[in-house]
Parts: structure tokens; sequence; C-alpha cells
């Protein structure tokens, strides 16, 4: 059963009482994130991140860790495109103290000098790791291409030139900006009392600061050919994301969009998994994935191939996204693509910390809460006409980016761009 307040100096208590349930899941939410930022200060939302973990002044960076995982409970956090997170684990007995945790970084971290220099090294290193990780930074190298000039195009770490110049004021100013109750909405999942936390609340945030939160940057697709980046680099194998605009959260036919990222990569059973791995044995790892920004969003199919196949890998790609442009989906891929969405969101809503996540997910974007069964409603009612339509909308040629890590020569390149027809 949700629950939702909103206190009056603007913070949003949303809640679901699950009552047979040992574990809570909390979560304070700050619509804050790497689209706030500008070239300048890029990644100082991750860096204010990493800093909430260092102490407060009633309690240090071991403390911390020791009200929760002393209690057997976890305690983490994370920065997205629109929001950060920092979110606790713990049995329902403990809730109180998990919340008082997670307030006092929120809203009294330290952001102790010394401490702050260690973490930028330790930042700059995490961000050397990644692009050793050519799986993972070929998604930023799609970011770059897709979203010029964008907030969306930066690296939610930041650059190495960006940490390095980023100083304690500019972090405490940008918390100040940030982290205000209006910009805040607080979600807890499990045996609780919705009027007790809101109470808590209360007290804990009494602060009604008032100031104009700052709006990212709205995008505009004005991409009229594709587009192609290719990082030339010594790896075991060549990696590869393919691009393509969508549209935003609240967008009307986000649940076909959901179907068709199914049908085509969303698991085992999908086009792309059966007939880039299966039967023509391309790729070990091949799949598709929906991001979802406000007013924007991006379909991204990525897979892992040998250098020599590159080529061959995109054009077949390309093929099953045409292919389901052309050609209705059959009425047996839509109801197994329907049941999965329906029994993958009912199943990880058993889960006290996957529902929390879905719940702020859902507060931060649409400030409204949920309901599961206009949901279903909605998936249910998506039919094969609207699967093509979505298709045909998104599947262009004018909004086509690729992005390739891997040990590509310019006539290898231009043999790709040759094939960027949808």
């Amino acid at each position: 059963m949700y629950k939702k307040t909103k206190l009056d100096n603007g913070l949003t208590l949303a809640t679901n009482y699950m009552p047979n349930m040992e574990s809570m899941a909390m979560g304070i939410w700050i619509r804050a994130g790497s689209r706030n930022e500008n070239e300048k200060n890029s990644g100082i939302s991750h860096f204010l991140e990493h800093m909430l973990f260092k102490g407060t002044p009633s309690r240090t960076c071991r403390k911390l860790k020791e009200e929760i995982e002393g209690r057997g409970g976890s305690l983490n956090g994370f920065t997205a495109e629109e929001v950060s997170c920092f979110l606790a684990k713990v049995s329902f007995k403990h809730r109180d103290t998990a919340l008082e945790v997670l307030s006092d970084m929120v809203l009294n971290a330290s952001i102790d000098q010394k401490e702050l220099e260690r973490e930028r090294g330790v930042i700059i290193e995490e961000i050397k790791m990644y692009q050793d990780l050519p799986n993972h930074h070929v998604h930023d190298i799609l970011a770059e291409i897709m979203w010029p000039g964008n907030s969306l195009g930066f690296s939610i770490a930041g650059t190495i030139d960006s940490v390095q110049a980023i100083s304690r004021k500019d972090i405490v100013g940008y918390r100040d900006s940030n982290y205000i109750p209006e910009n805040i909405v607080i979600v807890l999942c499990g045996n609780l009392d919705h009027d007790a936390i809101e109470s808590k609340l209360k007290k804990i945030f009494a602060s009604s600061v008032r100031i104009k939160v700052a709006q990212a940057e709205t995008f505009r697709n004005n991409q009229s050919k594709p587009r192609i980046k290719v990082l030339n680099k010594d790896t075991e194998q060549a990696h590869l994301c393919i691009g393509l605009h969508s549209f935003g959260k609240a967008h009307k036919d986000r649940y076909a969009l959901g179907l068709l990222h199914i049908i085509l990569g969303g698991n085992m059973s999908s086009r792309l998994f059966e007939n880039i791995r299966e039967k023509k044995g391309l790729a070990y790892e091949i799949g598709a994935e929906v991001k979802r920004y406000n007013e924007t969003g991006a379909f991204v199919v990525h897979a892992g191939t040998e250098h020599k196949k590159v080529e061959e890998a995109i054009s077949c790609i390309l093929e099953e996204l045409r292919g389901i442009k052309e050609k209705q989906v059959t009425a047996g891929e839509l109801k197994r693509a329907k049941e999965f969405f329906k029994v993958q969101l009912l199943m990880a809503l058993e889960d006290t910390v996957d529902h929390m996540l879905w719940l702020g997910d859902y507060m931060t974007s649409l400030n409204k809460l949920p309901d599961r069964q206009d949901i279903i409603k909605k998936v249910e009612a998506v039919t094969a006409d609207d699967i093509k339509r979505v298709s045909q909308n998104i599947f262009n040629s004018s909004g086509l980016n690729i992005a390739v890590i891997g040990e590509l020569n310019d006539r290898e390149q231009k043999e790709i761009e040759k094939e960027l027809v949808l």
C-alpha cells in the first residue's frame, strides 16, 4: 500500500507498507545528477556522492558504516544522469537508526579537505579503470556523439581534468544549491508506519530553505544523418554500441517501447540473441537497453565481437532493426514479451530494495505514485501495430549513432559507413 506526503518545506515522503518483510529498504533521492553539470564541473555530483560517505561532525567514516553494517544491514549510493541516491537495507527493527544515518550524511557531511584530496585520487583511478574496460567505455563514446554539446553526453564520473579542478568550495556550493528539501524524495519499503516516519522527518529536515534550483538544459535533437566514432585500441575483441534517439519517461508510447526492447534484445529469447549469437555466432555478449530521461531517451544495442567481424555484426543488427520496422511482430512474440514484462515487474516488487528503487525512480521523475494494475493494463493494451509504429519512429538513419572500440582501419570504417541505412 503506497502513501505519499509532501511536507511544508517541500520534501516528499513516499512509502510502501510491506508488513510481512523482515528487511526494510530506504533511499534518499535528490533530483540532481550529471545532467545538472557543465563541462567545467563535470563529475561533481559523483564526487559529492563519494564525500557523503566520509563522515559528518557526529559520525566518522567508519562509524557511518558500522551503524548500518554492525546491525546486519548494507549501505550504498549511486549517481545517475538525473538523480543521486543514498540507500540502506536493514531489518525493520533498525529503521530509525538507518534513517538517521542516511539523513546525517545528506544534510551534514563534513567534506573534509584532506578526505577530499584522498578521494579525488580514488575517483581518478575509477575513471582510468572504466577507460580500461572497453565494454563500459564504448557507452561513454556513444553518449558523446548522441548528445553533443549537452550534459547527457558527459561521463557521470567526469574527466580526469574536471575532477582535478573541482574544489571543496565547488562541492559545498553544489550541495547547498541542490540538496534542499524541495529537491529531495525519501522512499521506504517494508514493515513501517508512514505517519511515524513523517513525524521523524519533520524533525530531521526542519529546514525550509527555498531557493531556485537550476534546471538541466533541455535536449533538442537536431541530428540529420548517421554518426560513427571509432576508438582504435588493441583489445581482445571489438566492442560496439548502436544508439537511436527515442522519447522521455512519461511518453504515451513508453510501454510499447518496453515491449519492443524485450522482443529485440531484452532476454535470451530475443531476436538479437537468437539471430546474432545463436544462429550466426557473431557475439557472446549481445543485448539491448532503453535509456529513459525526462524529455528524451535512447534505444541502445551493445555487442562484443571479433575485430574482423565488426562490419558483419553491425550489418546484421541493422537488418534486425529494419525487419521489425517492416513486418509486424507475431502474436506469440508479443504475448511472450508482455508476460516477461509483467512477471519481471511483479517479481522485482517482492524485494524491498528493488521496490524502493522502482518507486523512487517513479517519484523523482513523474512525481506521482505508480499504479501497478494500470501499468499492466497499459502493457496488455499494446498491439503489434503499436510496436511497428514505434520502431518506425525510432529506427531511422537520421538518428543512428555507432560507437566502436577495437582495431579498425580507415577502409573498414568506410565500409561500415556505407551500410548505415535503416
